[in-house]
């Protein structure tokens, strides 16, 4: 469990990195900017994106679901704010830097599927019994 946090903290930042190297309007001024950023956008996204995804239901769902663009842009720059090395000049850097974020996610899923060939299994805790496939 635990590397496969150190994992995803690592994706994380990689996944920054490319926004600071595709959207003007973001930077990093260090590597250990990034991967500050990179912990304090996972803390952000447990902790305040599930309080803000409940307030924003309405307008996601009225939205079908691209209102979570603008959360999720929210969040990084939110990060932008609380970490010092890692800049966001605007809102809309931030909107595009959500979308790149977005887009890596899918293709990380999609690259998982494939290197698995397929064999993805999703497991699920049920109750007090052992964990099931899905």
């Amino acid at each position: 469990m635990f590397l496969g946090i150190i994992f995803i903290w690592l994706v994380t930042a990689f996944g920054l990195w490319v926004v600071t190297k595709l959207v003007p309007g973001v930077r990093a001024r260090s590597s250990a900017g990034l991967l500050w950023a990179a912990l304090v956008l996972g803390l952000v996204n447990a902790f305040i994106r599930p309080v803000l995804w409940v307030l924003t239901l309405p307008l996601t769902v009225f939205t079908f679901g691209l209102f979570a663009l603008v959360v999720n842009a929210f969040t990084l720059w939110l990060t932008a704010a609380m970490v010092r090395d890692f800049e966001i000049d605007n809102f809309a850097s931030a909107f595009l830097g959500a979308i790149i974020m977005a887009l890596l996610g899918l293709l990380g899923f999609i690259l998982f599927s494939w290197l698995m060939m397929g064999e993805v299994h999703w497991m699920y805790y049920r109750g007090a019994g052992p964990m099931v496939p899905v």
